[in-house]
């Protein structure tokens, strides 16, 4: 059969347009399959992204260590006693650990910031350089805290985009000098989040300055509030946690046995759960997809399965003149497609405006609501996806109807002449 011999186009139309109620349903069956199946996968990639992107600009093989009171009595000491982090730790945990990219000191006080006129109440975080790499923030202005900052202890900041627009509402903040609890800094950048996990706080909030220059604003010493850490590309942070807690056991009086003392978030596991629930969540739309799909496909089988049955004497009259068994397979198939193809590329078309309206529903919602823009869902139907869901109904469609349709070639004329 010719793609474009418009006699046998034709016969196709003239064969479905027979009986026109049930061509209707058995395609609107098709088109619900299809529409149910696009929308379901359509939103399950959006709800999906929508989450992934919590993670966005944050190292997922990372792990948050801090001090907990201790649980055990150890070295003359009670239980209940309170410690705290030291450069120490980190130095030991970057020359004997094995597995680990980087560890990033972090500490972190309420503050007041002012500038003229104007005063916020924020979150100073005194972070090394290295802090970009387990959560990176944007940086929209200037630049983030260097080497230089750290070793200079340079009274410096860099402040969160919120903050630094309700300061500097229509200017410039980088050059511009504030005092935060008191002490002088200069503005050498502005940053935004990527995610909507910030460490220690929301990073469009927050205020980062070099850590040394907050532990002598501070008289914190050598101290820190915890560490992040980064496993390398051979490890998880799991895997290497013995080896911290053992480095970090060494410099306190801490039990060996005490497993409360050292906290320990492990954000590989939290990427890992998320993970399995979208997992759990592709096998839900696949088998919820799975069933509109075969409603529609057995409705394909069964009205190719009439239409044989209503014409086995015209194609045992094809079959007296002439007419090879392979041409009426060829026919019945193209019926078959040409029902599934129209009805599936109509649900397609209609899936996605449907996903686009919801989409800027949801994204207007948000926006009046003040939310993150990362907690806007986008539905979106990919290319990619839409062929193949329609290859797969198609294919599908085309095996349904092949049943009657090899029926149909096997019928001999003598009988196809005699039917009733």
């Amino acid at each position: 059969m010719r793609l474009f011999d418009t006699d046998n186009w034709r016969e196709i139309g003239a064969s479905l347009s027979r009986n026109k109620t049930r061509t209707f349903l058995t395609a609107f069956g098709i088109f619900w399959g299809v529409l149910m199946l696009s929308l379901l996968w359509g939103a399950g990639q959006g709800v999906k992204r929508m989450m992934y992107s919590n993670f966005d600009g944050f190292a997922t093989n990372s792990a948050i260590i801090y001090a907990n009171r201790t649980t055990m009595p150890y070295k003359g000491f009670k239980r209940g006693l309170w410690w705290a982090m030291t450069t120490d730790d980190v130095d030991a945990i970057r020359r004997n650990v094995q597995g680990l990219e980087t560890v990033s000191s972090v500490m972190s006080r309420g503050a007041t910031i002012t500038y003229k006129d104007k005063s916020e109440s924020s979150t100073l975080a005194g972070v090394e350089p290295n802090y970009v790499k387990a959560l990176t923030p944007k940086i929209v202005a200037g630049r983030f805290i260097n080497d230089a900052d750290l070793s200079q202890a340079s009274r410096v900041c860099v402040l969160g985009e919120s903050l630094a627009q309700r300061l500097f509402p229509g200017t410039d903040a980088v050059g511009k000098v504030v005092n935060i609890n008191n002490i002088y800094y200069r503005v050498v950048g502005v940053c935004s989040q990527s995610s909507e996990i910030g460490i220690p706080g929301r990073i469009d909030e927050s205020i980062f300055a070099p850590i040394t220059t907050t532990r002598m604003a501070y008289n914190y010493r050598n101290f820190c509030d915890f560490l992040l850490v980064i496993a390398d590309d051979n490890h998880r942070p799991g895997d290497i946690k013995d080896d911290i807690f053992r480095n970090i056991r060494k410099g306190h009086p801490i039990h060996p046995d005490d497993k409360e003392a050292i906290g320990f978030q492990d954000i590989s596991v939290m990427f890992d759960q998320v993970s399995k629930i979208f997992l759990g969540l592709d096998i839900l739309i696949f088998i919820v997809g799975l069933s509109s799909l075969l409603a529609g496909v057995i409705g394909v089988g069964n009205i190719m399965w009439v239409i044989v049955k209503e014409r086995t004497k015209e194609f045992g009259v094809r079959r007296a003149i002439g007419a090879k068994p392979a041409s009426i397979l060829k026919q019945i198939l193209s019926e078959s497609a040409v029902l599934t193809a129209v009805a599936g590329m109509a649900a397609v078309v209609v899936s996605v405006g449907i996903l686009q309206v919801a989409t800027m529903m949801i994204a207007q919602a948000a926006e009046s609501n003040g939310a993150s823009h990362n907690l806007a869902v986008d539905f979106q139907l990919s290319f990619g996806h839409a062929v193949v869901i329609l290859l797969l109904f198609l294919v599908l469609g085309m095996l349904a109807g092949s049943i009657p349709a090899f029926k149909a070639m096997h019928i001999k004329p003598i009988e196809a002449l005699n039917d009733k």
